[in-house]
């Protein structure tokens, strides 16, 4: 097999899906670090992971987002604190438990998963348009497999109004219905 390898050869070889698959990633993971780029100064990957969280999610409790981000509670307290003190998320009383507080993002903070999520985009797009339209149908395909696999929920059109995440499905045990978010 060649440095390549032949695609035809590795169509069934789980270990020849797998390099292919951690190849792409290092395309995903470059686009995703250059999306941030421009809130670099401001937010780290993980402090964004949270806003992200935030986003898609809305007002949550802090011991329900560190077991999303799969961090300690004592580890999303001080992200929150250091995001909160950049004006990017809220912290209030739960109207429902006033022992709980719960997290929310402020205007600022929709406003960098915004931008970031359309840079995004934007630079994910740039890179499809040089596919040819066969090769772009079979990536759907094959991608829409794989996201399913995963259990990620698919991005909404680019025209729906709604939060969504950016790669995070919830990786977490979904909370339960005495759970307030």
């Amino acid at each position: 097999m060649g440095e390549r390898g032949d695609p035809v050869e590795g169509l069934d070889d789980v270990d020849a899906v797998t390099r292919a698959v951690l190849t792409a990633s290092r395309v995903l993971v470059a686009v995703s670090a250059s999306s941030l780029a421009e809130v670099e100064d401001r937010v780290t990957l993980p402090q964004f992971r949270m806003l992200v969280v935030l986003s898609s999610r809305g007002a949550t409790k802090l011991v329900a987002l560190a077991e999303l981000l799969r961090v300690a509670p004592s580890t999303a307290m001080r992200m929150a604190d250091r995001l909160i003190a950049a004006g990017l998320i809220d912290r209030q009383t739960n109207p429902h438990n006033r022992r709980e507080t719960l997290l929310t993002l402020t205007e600022e903070g929709r406003r960098i998963v915004g931008s970031v999520t359309a840079r995004r985009r934007r630079e994910l797009a740039a890179v499809v348009e040089r596919l040819e339209p066969g090769r772009r149908a079979a990536l759907i395909e094959a991608l829409t497999a794989f996201n399913e696999a995963g259990g990620e929920p698919p991005v909404p059109p680019t025209d729906a109004d709604v939060p969504y995440p950016l790669g995070w499905a919830d990786l977490a045990a979904p909370p339960q219905p005495s759970d307030q978010r």
